[in-house]
């Protein structure tokens, strides 16, 4: 058995020697993906599409709770329109995909394949909005976008990824305010409750915010491997795209008044953020929220007499407290073993002739490998307590690595000495000058990931350039 497993393993790259292998390894061998026909596409397999199936409707819950509604727009932008916010068009310039030609013949008007939905809800609410009775619009649509990506990976960044897009208008800037900062709050939610992953929440510098927006919130993750991820952004867009798309309404008073609007996104890539901040030697680590399957049954000698009858007698006993599954299969019970562990799925249960001769099931943790000999009487009160202890074990597990790889720097060599011993997330004062923000880059590759909501004072000067401080920023290397 130990032979098997260990020839199971050796199919993946360990973390500590390869992470960015150890991560395609996973993520092929975990059969979440398989890469598409055209560079940088992937087609998301069942078992990847499943995971995000149930993230989605989390959100999408979420998102009708907080008053707004789904719709749906088009795939492709004429050229005039994107170019109406020259800020917007700028930023997104390096990775527009164009459509020159429709069937034989060339278009008038080059079409953009959609990188993003602003210019086409601004559009649409030109039209719609007249009055500030018709205030807040509150929509969103779950869609698909491209991005010609130079470098690509599964998930963290693609050519086509799957997210929704939320964009509102408001008839001030309070309320406009108020709605970005509530999307940031619910967009943490889903990724500290439910996929148990804990999240910096504050706001990007003027360099890192996304084009045309008047300030950007973002939630920000760390990996296993001390790099940071951009898990969420909620964007306040001000009157930027209201002024270029002549959105306005009559106010209370009779006047003519340009909306303020708002716009966040969530993506596929918090599936990447799952693999990297759970995942292990021996492949995924699903936090059982979000978990396609919960339980997976495995019976053991299932050709005796009995084993495969209380095998499904449990799955449809289990099956009203948890996602239940088994595995009948004529595949030795060892290959399974592995394979759901491989895939992620928080608990095992095995079940054998000795176990049903004892009235027990054998229940293994994924996180831990810890088993359980459990009376099978008990199963349907100790499973979700099992699951309930998992998902907030890989919550705190995820804290204090990220805890542990939180640094504090006063000076440049302070910096460069802590992104080399202990790369993470590091805590230094920014005078707000975007010219030292640039050189820590330049000279470190760090970024600025945000300023955090909950300030502190770690020195008097920028880490930098030694001048006065204005803020605490959290620097990091990132994906």
């Amino acid at each position: 058995m130990a032979k098997k497993n260990k020839q199971f393993v050796e199919k993946v790259t360990a973390m500590e020697d390869d992470f960015a292998q150890w991560y395609t390894d996973v993520v092929k061998q975990a059969d979440l993906v398989d890469y598409g026909p055209v560079r940088g596409s992937m087609i998301i397999r069942p078992e990847g599409y499943a995971i995000w199936e149930n993230i989605r409707d989390i959100l999408d819950a979420k998102i009708k709770e907080t008053g707004h509604e789904n719709m749906y727009f088009p795939l492709f932008i004429p050229e005039s329109m994107l170019q109406k916010e020259k800020d917007h068009i700028e930023g997104f310039a390096p990775e527009v995909a164009w459509v020159t030609h429709g069937g034989d013949e060339e278009l008038q008007e080059r079409l953009v394949v959609r990188p993003t939905s602003e210019v086409l809800f601004a559009e649409h609410y030109a039209k719609i909005i007249h009055s500030y009775r018709d205030l807040p619009k509150l929509y969103n649509q779950w869609s698909n976008v491209v991005r010609w990506e130079k470098t690509t990976r599964p998930f963290l960044r693609s050519l086509e990824f799957l997210w929704q897009e939320g964009h509102t208008c408001h008839a001030s800037e309070e309320d406009a305010a108020k709605e970005t900062r509530q999307m940031l709050d619910v967009y943490a939610s889903v990724f500290e409750d439910y996929m148990a992953i804990p999240v910096l929440k504050g706001k990007k510098t003027e360099k890192e915010k996304f084009a045309g927006a008047a300030y950007t919130l973002t939630i920000e993750s760390l990996m296993h491997d001390g790099k940071a991820l951009q898990a969420g952004t909620s964007h306040h867009l001000g009157t930027g795209f209201a002024e270029a798309f002549d959105i306005r309404f009559t106010d209370e008073a009779g006047e003519l008044q340009p909306v303020h609007q708002t716009s966040w996104g969530f993506t596929t890539r918090s599936i990447g953020a799952m693999i990297m901040v759970h995942g292990d030697n021996r492949g995924l680590v699903v936090p059982p929220k979000i978990a396609a399957k919960q339980v997976m049954i495995v019976p053991v000698a299932q050709h005796k007499e009995g084993v495969l009858d209380k095998a499904y007698q449990l799955k449809e006993q289990l099956g009203n407290i948890a996602r239940v599954d088994i595995d009948a299969s004529d595949k030795m019970p060892g290959w399974k073993f592995n394979e759901y562990e491989m895939k992620g799925v928080p608990i095992r249960l095995e079940i054998g002739p000795k176990d049903i001769e004892k009235g027990q099931a054998v229940l293994v943790r994924r996180d831990t490998g810890e088993k359980l000999f459990t009376p099978i009487g008990e199963l349907e009160k100790a499973i979700p307590e099992l699951l309930e202890d998992i998902q907030r074990n890989l919550f705190e597990k995820a804290k204090k690595h990220r805890e542990e790889k939180t640094s504090v720097a006063t000076n440049m060599e302070e910096f460069k000495q802590n992104l080399e011993q202990n790369p993470g997330f590091i805590k230094a004062m920014w005078c707000g000058d975007q010219q030292c923000e640039d050189q820590i880059k330049d000279e470190t590759t760090a970024t600025s990931r945000c300023i955090p909501f909950e300030q502190e004072k770690v020195a008097d000067t920028c880490v930098c350039c030694q001048k006065p401080a204005k803020e605490l920023v959290y620097w990091a290397k990132a994906y």
